[in-house]
């Protein structure tokens, strides 16, 4: 079978996968809980960056007192994962495939993922656990199993913890860091594929050797420089071709509703792919919905599991409506999206009409820098499944912990070579990445519409607490095993934390 028909056959798995019902499922949950939680992320912005961004300084955004790291570490984390090469690569490759259009879809989940990523951040910071060492774990399969299976008796909460680990745990033999960040190399210092691999490889096993405080440290100081970085190129770029500006716009709109025609070596678009396309990529790139990033926040010391849900919802804003627009607009405005390249190489090729050369080795750098971030922070949610998988068994957790930090970098260097000795193309590597990225989303997006409740109650407390309004329950216990504890210190009865 030829690339050109291997590609054809994932992408209509993916696509099948990422069809109107999928896609309409994910848009209505993300509507449902912007609509349960009463546009919080969008009233009250200001007060979610008060707390989080414009509080970097206050002792509570490092505080680790009680969890293994601090809260603005957790997000440096967790914006390192997001905003990872799928912000270079992976928009470029929306806008090859689907077109402006694609970048329209794009917005409107980084839109409802604000509050997406709040509710699973606040579940996750609520449903963790305390292992025999001190250490927090958490995550959607702990929400699933705790909230859906304990609290509600559903059985179904067992069936969608399982799915989830075993779909989302996948990924992490996905190498879709390393991919992008060796062609980004090859492509602007024509260093060969498989030797960067195999750096890399090195690289990532000196950063989790350590285990999450050394990756958290490294993403606090990492972070914060590269996305600082590529906004003043990208808005540099931008002003560059300034002229183009109202047609990139006005394309983006619309044709987010109409079909895309041939143009160059762009092969049209259809409605439904632009919509599929846009809403796809920019799941991988914020993962919203995705319940990755919820895992690494659990781990935070938060004072109330809502504040910590603050921060995920600006680490969204940060990824989506700043990063990766950054990188659309670049590639739209500098009129290179239809020249029939796709994924970094279209974003290098963007940057390289603006800046020559050192366009090249800008994005070069870049994305090795995000991909290092991406690929360790993704380790730390791992972790997370892996220690949920054998927490009954302490002893056999940490022999299991231990061979999964052994094998995890592995497969940067085992895929890349594979894609370079085969010839295959990045438009397969991207179309298997949509259907590891819609799988583990799927059974996520049904756990936190069913949990709303929780998240309701806990969105009510905060509100009565820490910003005076309505009124506060004493009683009302703001982590699970607080809850736990205090039921059974009172011999009192369990009490689903959803009543609803």
């Amino acid at each position: 079978m030829n690339d050109s028909s291997v590609v054809e056959l994932i992408s209509s798995i993916g696509g099948y996968l990422w069809g109107p019902p999928m896609v309409v499922t994910i848009i209505a949950c993300g509507l449902f809980l912007t609509l349960k939680a009463k546009f919080f992320s969008f009233r009250y912005f200001g007060h979610a960056f008060k707390f989080t961004l414009f509080n970097l300084g206050d002792k509570e955004s490092k505080d680790r007192s009680h969890g293994e790291i601090s809260p603005f570490e957790a997000i440096c984390v967790a914006v390192g994962g997001a905003v990872g090469v799928g912000a270079i690569g992976g928009v470029a490759a929306a806008i090859a495939v689907g077109g402006p259009g694609a970048v329209f879809w794009m917005w409107v989940w980084g839109f409802f993922g604000m509050s997406v990523k709040m509710v699973e951040v606040a579940l996750a910071s609520y449903y963790r656990s305390k292992d025999e060492r001190g250490s927090y774990f958490g995550g959607p399969s702990y929400y699933m199993q705790k909230g859906l299976a304990w609290d509600k008796g559903w059985k179904i909460g067992i069936f969608l913890a399982l799915c989830f680990g075993f779909t989302f745990i996948a990924n992490a033999f996905s190498a879709s860091q390393v991919f992008t960040i060796s062609e980004a190399l090859h492509r602007s210092f024509n260093i060969p594929r498989i030797p960067v691999a195999a750096v890399y490889t090195a690289f990532i096993f000196y950063l989790i050797w350590r285990g999450v405080p050394r990756i958290a440290k490294f993403a606090s100081k990492a972070v914060p420089f590269m996305c600082l970085l590529y906004l003043i190129g990208g808005v540099i770029l931008m002003a560059m071709n300034y002229e183009a500006l109202p047609w990139v716009f006005k394309s983006i709109f619309v044709h987010a509703f109409t079909p895309m025609s041939a143009v160059g070596g762009f092969a049209g678009a259809g409605v439904m792919t632009i919509i599929r396309t846009g809403v796809a990529r920019s799941i991988n790139s914020n993962e919203a919905g995705q319940g990755s990033s919820p895992m690494i926040h659990a781990k935070a010391s938060t004072v109330h599991p809502i504040r910590q849900g603050l921060w995920g919802s600006i680490e969204v804003f940060i990824d989506t409506m700043i990063v990766c627009t950054i990188t659309a607009l670049a590639v739209l405005s500098t009129g290179v999206w239809n020249s029939g390249l796709t994924a970094a190489t279209l974003t290098i090729s963007a940057f390289e009409s603006g800046f020559g050369v050192i366009g090249v080795w800008f994005i070069g750098i870049i994305t090795f820098l995000f991909g290092i971030t991406t690929t360790t922070g993704w380790y730390s949610y791992y972790t997370s499944l892996v220690a949920h998988a054998f927490e009954k068994y302490p002893n056999l957790k940490y022999k299991a912990l231990f061979v999964f930090k052994l094998i995890f970098p592995w497969p940067n260097v085992i895929i890349v070579t594979l894609f370079v000795l085969t010839g295959h193309s990045a438009n397969l590597f991207w179309a298997i990445i949509d259907i590891l990225t819609v799988l583990p989303t799927f059974f996520n997006v049904i756990a936190i519409s069913l949990l709303s409740g929780v998240f309701v109650k806990l969105l009510n407390d905060y509100k009565a607490r820490y910003m005076g309004i309505g009124v506060v329950d004493p009683s009302f216990k703001v982590f699970y095993e607080e809850k736990i504890e205090y039921e059974r210190k009172n011999n009192l009865p369990h009490v689903a934390s959803d009543a609803q």
